[in-house]
């Protein structure tokens, strides 16, 4: 039996080798589907000078309000040792109820259930009394500078306006019905580099050692909790992510000690008042240490779509095909939903992502199908009938 356009499309996407920030082919594939279906459609790159482009795609079938867009990416991980893939990694096969490859759940059979789901409703309905479309990146997986958020800047610039956005991301842990994800925390990275002088270990007062400096700095930002947490979000956590003194001798105090540290923040925090928040626990009597506390650029602050009546049609929709009442959830790491939820209401659902970012990913046949048939009821709900 042939398979079903959604499965078709998840395969035809994951045979395009769309490594961060290559597109192989994948967003050209769909820009000619929907096209085909009646979608006006813009291919547009983004990038620095002297640097790799990077291909995004706009899409918009209708012209009037409601207007419900799909987001998401075709970029993916690189897939690491491919000879340790029960199957090519980029060959999309289909063997053992499922579709093997890069990006089968994360998130390319995602993206072909949404396009799937837009095209059925096409075939029945005609042309949507309102409109459907899709925002579909490149660069997700990497920095996610030339991606989403340029795409939303280009959109608005084209007096282009939003009522709900859906994103296919890999929400379920175990099984569809699951999770849907309302918001995710925000990720803020800094690094402490405390200076020492360095010496002989039988002469210590010669020297000043940096690693017990360092050790109780890192313990002002560990010893007290940063908050208790929020009606939808988990509290936020610190984690200590690297240490390095970059000293191979046993006999040598050393001069400097350096850390690396991750913050994933709930929406109590904006990343200026958290880095705010670290420098006044830091900045206490610090003893004859001498430090430098920096930060990486922040693009991942938190957010929350409130529950509210898009996240309620989205919870009908999954329980219609799943039988299953899905969470409400702000768990896992980023996504681009974060550049979203500024302009309208974004909620997250997609397939299982048990083998995400993983040797030998995977989705099930079954799955694809039923988050195209998720993805059709939503529409048909959120759009007027004539």
């Amino acid at each position: 039996m042939s398979p079903s356009r959604a499965v078709a499309l998840t395969q035809a996407l994951i045979r395009c080798r769309s490594v961060t920030p290559a597109d192989g082919g994948a967003l050209p594939m769909l820009a000619d589907v929907l096209r085909q279906a009646g979608f006006a459609v813009h291919l547009v790159s983004f990038g620095d000078p002297g640097e790799p482009e990077v291909l995004n795609l706009y899409a918009r079938a209708g012209t009037a309000a409601p207007y419900l867009v799909f987001a998401g990416h075709t970029d993916v991980v690189p897939p690491g040792d491919t000879t340790a893939w029960r199957h090519d990694p980029f060959g999309g096969e289909l063997a053992d109820g499922a579709i093997w490859g890069r990006g089968a759940c994360d998130m390319k059979g995602g993206v072909a259930a949404a396009v799937a789901a837009a095209l059925a409703h096409i075939d029945k309905n005609g042309m949507p009394n309102g409109s459907l479309g899709f925002l579909i990146t490149g660069d997700e997986e990497g920095p996610a500078v030339n991606g989403t958020t340029k795409l939303l800047e280009w959109a608005l610039a084209r007096g282009e306006r939003f009522d709900a956005c859906l994103l296919g991301e890999p929400t379920n842990p175990e099984a569809m019905g699951d999770m849907i994800k309302i918001g995710r925390r925000g990720s803020l990275t800094g690094d402490l580099v405390v200076l020492g002088r360095q010496g002989h270990v039988a002469y210590p007062r010669r020297a000043n050692n940096p690693i017990p400096h360092l050790l109780r700095l890192l313990a002002r930002l560990t010893d007290r909790p940063l908050d208790a947490g929020t009606a939808h979000f988990d509290p936020s956590n610190l984690e200590v992510v690297n240490l390095d003194v970059g000293n191979p001798s046993a006999n040598v105090i050393p001069g400097e000690a350096k850390a690396r540290f991750n913050i994933r923040f709930n929406d109590t925090w904006t990343p200026d008042t958290l880095e705010a928040e670290i420098r006044s626990r830091i900045e206490e009597p610090a003893g004859d240490a001498r430090y430098t506390l920096t930060f990486q650029p922040c693009n991942a602050p938190a957010f929350l779509t409130d529950p509210g009546a898009f996240s309620a049609l989205v919870t009908s929709a999954v329980e219609a095909e799943t039988g299953r009442l899905p969470a409400l959830s702000t768990t896992g790491g980023t996504s681009d939903a974060r550049f979203i939820a500024s302009h309208c209401p974004v909620v997250e659902f997609g397939l299982v992502g048990q083998t995400m970012h993983a040797v030998d990913e995977c989705a099930a046949i079954a799955d694809v199908d039923r988050l195209t048939a998720i993805f059709e009821r939503v529409i048909a709900k959120f759009l007027p009938t004539i």
